[in-house]
């Protein structure tokens, strides 16, 4: 994608960049976490421009993925931890991917589609695994927002419009 809305030519094209934000353990948490929301705060400022920006959440596909990584020799200390159970995860003999419900071939179809939908969505969850990972994980914000909103409603002013603000 263009860095200049338009190619640098002065005219304005629709752009779309989709980010692929896999989340498979404890350990890629951070890292997509930290590029999902650098894409969600540049979403309106480049929606002027015409770039639409979509993140792509899939689940596991099955794309035998796992089998031609090279791993540093395990170390005793790490086998209870996240780093243990990710070791056995990539070594174990079917495949890091060999149990995931996706298909890839529909999951790149999915993506190639979303490419044509206006405006852009903003969240394309492909994998059933995905959706019910997400739905936990939004649900359970949802509680904890909503655990805090007695505290959160004390700390304005007197009087102030609750509705002012938000939007």
């Amino acid at each position: 994608m263009s860095s200049v809305p338009g190619g640098g030519t002065g005219a304005r094209r629709p752009e779309r960049l989709a980010d692929l934000a896999e989340k498979h353990g404890d350990l890629l948490w951070t890292a997509a976490l930290d590029v999902e929301g650098f894409f969600e705060s540049v979403m309106l400022e480049v929606a002027a421009f015409g770039i639409g920006i979509t993140l792509v959440e899939p689940g596991v596909a099955r794309t035998g993925f796992g089998h031609a990584l090279d791993v540093a020799p395990a170390l005793a200390a790490y086998a209870d931890t996240p780093v243990g159970q990710l070791r056995r995860y990539v070594e174990a003999p079917e495949g890091v991917t060999a149990g995931g419900p996706g298909d890839p071939d529909k999951v790149a179809d999915a993506i190639l589609a979303s490419v044509d939908v206006s405006p852009a969505p903003r969240r394309l969850t492909l994998g059933s695994d995905a959706y019910q990972s997400m739905h936990a994980a939004l649900t359970g914000r949802i509680g904890e927002l909503e655990a805090g909103r007695d505290i959160a409603f004390s700390t304005d002013f007197a009087g102030a419009r609750q509705t002012e603000w938000a939007s």
